[in-house]
């Protein structure tokens, strides 16, 4: 089993940044798409953005230009670089590892999320 603990929520106004920490409790790096979700209250769950194995990443439309997700494999922690906050960024926003491992296949772990709140 592997944790994942976010942090780097909290309250900041709109036009700011936060970043977002995911570590985990062990290395699934190399195997693993490590995505970024985000809940606001009475919404359903949506995906933010992905870093993929290979490097690659990919954002939802709604926060491309202003979020970087990037790894660092030394620390076994993904980040999420918040810029030009806005108030509908405001969600609990969760971290993800998916991935596939042989022999004992498919894995998918969550963290527990951490608020982000952007009000003046």
């Amino acid at each position: 089993q592997v944790q994942l603990v976010e942090s780097g929520g909290g309250l900041v106004q709109p036009g700011g940044s936060l970043r977002l920490s995911c570590a985990a409790s062990r290395s699934i790096f190399s195997v693993a798409t490590m995505n970024w979700y985000r809940q606001a209250p009475g919404q359903q769950r949506d995906l933010v953005g992905s870093s993929f194995t290979d490097g690659g990443t990919d954002y939802a439309h709604s926060v491309e230009g202003r979020f970087t997700i990037s790894r660092d494999n030394a620390k076994n922690t993904v980040y999420l670089q918040m810029n030009s906050l806005k108030p509908e960024d405001t969600a609990v926003y969760y971290c993800s590892g998916k991935g596939s491992v042989y022999p004992t296949g498919p894995f998918e772990y969550w963290g527990q999320g951490t608020q982000v709140t952007v009000s003046p």
